[in-house]
């Protein structure tokens, strides 16, 4: 994922803190506000999690044991990329189920996926717009790299997509054995 922190904020420089605006009668107040600390007009960023804007996607989860075996029949039935949700036929901001393989639209379009979960219980769905893999159930994000589980059919999805197969990156592993970092690949 990305961070976002910052984005389109003028510079801590160029941001005249209430201390300024005051003619300096609070110049010695510091405050702090949602994990940013201001002090004497100049921002120390103090972020984290959503409020910082990065988005960290977990390596595990409990609920994958929902999803079916990822075999040949199971992966002939991810749909392309552009489908349509099946409720409401919108284009674009779509999910698939990666429980039964409905292709559903965002919160940010009719909230279909959201509803789907909610009646179904199904948790687990891939954004055809990014990739990325969201359990509801978890409320975060998931690794489609680093979890052997997503893999299969994050692949097959990123090849309609794209006509290609996902680059998988390379993780540094621990070898608890010896207490040394080797390079490992997840390979594709």
């Amino acid at each position: 994922m990305s961070s976002a922190a910052g984005a389109g904020e003028p510079s801590s420089s160029s941001r005249p803190g209430k201390e300024r605006e005051d003619g300096g009668e609070e110049s010695n107040r510091k405050e702090e506000d949602q994990g940013t600390a201001v002090a004497e007009g100049d921002v120390d960023l103090e972020l984290y999690g959503a409020a910082s804007g990065w988005v960290e996607a977990r390596t595990s989860c409990p609920h994958l044991s929902a999803m079916p075996a990822a075999g040949a029949d199971e992966l002939a039935r991810v749909p392309s990329p552009d489908s349509q949700c099946s409720r409401c036929h919108h284009p674009s901001e779509n999910w698939l189920c990666l429980i039964c393989k409905d292709v559903l639209c965002s919160r940010f379009i009719n909230k279909h996926m959201l509803c789907h979960y909610q009646e179904m219980g199904h948790c687990i769905a891939l954004s055809f717009s990014d990739l990325s893999v969201w359990c509801f159930a978890c409320d975060s994000y998931l690794d489609a790299q680093s979890i052997l589980e997503l893999r299969p059919v994050y692949e097959v999805a990123h090849l309609l997509k794209f006509g290609e197969r996902p680059p998988f990156r390379t993780l540094e592993v621990l070898d608890l054995s010896s207490g040394q970092t080797g390079s490992s690949s997840l390979g594709s």
